[in-house]
């Protein structure tokens, strides 16, 4: 039997419900904290009304709690308090909400040109110098890959989990070499191989970190913004959604660094073949990726091929809507099966994984982790395509030219366990479509100006359709001052053209996007029920999909429908 890698893309097991489902219990304090026991002391990421104060850090100790790190970019703080005192903690009147610190960790041949056209771009003169890219991962080993004329293009490092920014789990090292390595006379070159690196290791040796790390990261980089050219954060790691995006502090981290103007680019996760929840993998979008404004990447599978026309959907990429919010995600695909990229001996995926060393300082990996940092480097190349360009309009570009040529479905049977998965090619599984840089930069003009967040995918009881709307807020507008207009996305040929079919009769591009008669696998009405009913739980017992290396590889695959 073949040896396969599987690696769990988030960890924690989330006891998340759907929008329908309250919480009991105070509405201040998150589900996971709901049921904390009353013994010990726990470490919380506590958001306030306004920005803190010593006033509020001293009305936490005089509950026992102690100030661990004040986190001004979300007006938070982390504190470590007795679990005991929570309840009065969420009751202080300028507390917004108090999540644990969570744990999160990475999501887990180089690309091959001829399927996202990354060396269309490189010959036209995209190849990211002077940009700086944050990788907030494991950290970037120094290898000569990251080298232009003898110099390093990792300009800063900075840890948040001890030591220094050296990789010693080799993640981030995989990751920046799909971004930007220059293949160091190997054929495994990045998207954009002269782009500068900013590496802000969150991940330990283990491939571990918390939210704390994560948000001081994403802080970091927009400090540096200026001084380093940032324009651009790959975030390939993520964990469970426990609330809403409003709520998250993760999330509303990652927004800060989106009104900073920097492109914030993040894998969509590993659990698209989780069916606990009867769900088919739909509705497992992991966070950071959650989140409206982010460009959440899905990954499909290259077969090894340097053409587009026979890339399937792999099984193992989360599927939306998100929970909570039923924001539709991912928004877009990149190829993230089988991919080799840098990451030398001695770290600690070389050594649990031996068989996907491939040769020198190279390694093959799968997961939404390896395609993220793709479209990563496509959003510098836009960017330096078109240095005026805003992120909203980086993310819409890349959405409109992405291919949208599937079949209807796919299947592919794991040849280790004789379980065979079915993908269907609709909005919550494919977005946008596949990324296609060559048709990006072809484009004769951008989206218009405005918001780019993700829509929301509203389900009608009654009628049994789901259509699609503006996300609401006093800064979204829907309409012709958005994005995502009327004239935009919804158009025939644009973001979700009508030559792409959900089912046998809904098109993309219409109104409805899941109406009542659409053909979807025969226990659609079961998994539309799960998606959108008030018994939507993910409970204390769910096991979270893993990722396989050899997905395809050894696999039956059967494909119905024409590309």
């Amino acid at each position: 039997m073949k040896k396969t890698l599987r690696l769990i893309a988030i960890c924690g097991l989330a006891t998340a419900f759907a929008t329908t489902v309250a919480w009991a219990g105070n509405q201040k304090l998150s589900s996971d904290l709901q049921s904390a026991t009353a013994s010990g002391s726990v470490d919380v990421i506590v958001q306030y009304r306004v920005k803190p104060t010593q006033a509020h850090h001293q009305r936490v100790a005089m509950l026992g709690g102690t100030l661990r790190r004040q986190m001004k970019l979300i007006k938070g703080a982390r504190y470590s308090i007795p679990r005991s005192a929570l309840k009065a903690l969420a009751n202080e009147p300028d507390v917004l909400y108090v999540s644990p610190n969570r744990t999160i960790k990475a999501t887990f041949d180089q690309i091959t040109d001829g399927t996202v056209h990354s060396d269309y771009v490189n010959a036209a003169g995209q190849t990211g110098a002077g940009i700086g890219v944050a990788i907030i991962d494991s950290g970037v080993a120094d290898l000569p890959d990251f080298y232009t004329g003898g110099t390093s293009r990792i300009v800063y490092s900075q840890s948040f989990v001890g030591g220094t920014g050296v990789d010693e789990y080799g993640h981030g090292t995989h990751v920046a070499g799909i971004l930007a390595g220059n293949g160091n006379g190997t054929v495994y070159i990045g998207t954009v191989p002269q782009a500068n690196i900013i590496n802000l290791r969150v991940l330990d040796a283990s491939g571990s970190g918390t939210d704390d790390d994560v948000i001081q990261a994403i802080q970091t980089a927009i400090s540096l913004k200026a001084q380093y050219n940032i324009k651009v954060i790959n975030l390939s790691l993520g964990r469970g959604v426990y609330e809403s995006y409003t709520l998250d502090p993760l999330c509303q981290a990652v927004e800060a660094a989106w009104q900073a103007g920097i492109t914030v680019v993040v894998a969509a996760g590993n659990e698209g073949r989780d069916n606990d929840a009867g769900t088919s993998g739909y509705g497992t979008i992991t966070a950071p990726g959650n989140d409206p404004y982010v460009l959440t990447v899905g990954a499909i599978n290259s077969m090894q091929t340097t053409g587009r026309p026979d890339d399937i959907m792999t099984t193992y990429s989360s599927k939306g809507p998100s929970l909570f919010d039923d924001v539709v995600k991912p928004d877009i695909l990149a190829p993230g099966n089988q991919i080799v990229s840098t990451l030398p001996p001695g770290m600690t995926l070389w050594n649990e994984f031996p068989g996907n060393q491939v040769t020198g300082n190279y390694f093959k990996l799968s997961g939404t982790s390896m395609a993220t940092p793709v479209v990563a480097g496509a959003a510098v190349a836009a960017i330096e395509a078109n240095p005026g360009i805003t992120n909203d309009q980086v993310k819409a570009s890349l959405m409109m030219s992405a291919s949208k040529t599937f079949p209807t479905s796919s299947t592919v049977v794991d040849p280790d366990t004789g379980v065979s998965y079915t993908s269907y090619y609709d909005i919550f599984t494919v977005g946008a479509g596949e990324l296609d840089l060559q048709a990006d930069l072809a484009q004769t003009s951008l989206p218009p100006a405005g918001s780019a967040q993700s829509p929301v995918a509203v389900y009608d009881a009654v009628t049994g359709d789901v259509t699609i709307t503006g996300v609401s807020g006093a800064n979204v507008v829907w309409g012709s001052n958005v994005v995502w207009g009327s004239n935009v996305v919804w158009g025939s040929n644009v973001v979700w053209g009508s030559n792409v079919v959900w089912g046998s009769n809904v098109v993309w591009g219409s109104n409805v996007v899941w109406g009542s008669n659409v053909v979807w696998g025969s226990s659609a009405a079961q998994a539309l029920n799960v998606v959108w009913g008030s018994n939507v739980v993910w409970g204390s017992s769910t096991i979270f999909a893993q990722a396989t290396v050899a997905e395809a590889e050894n696999s039956k695959v059967i494909i119905k429908g024409d590309h």
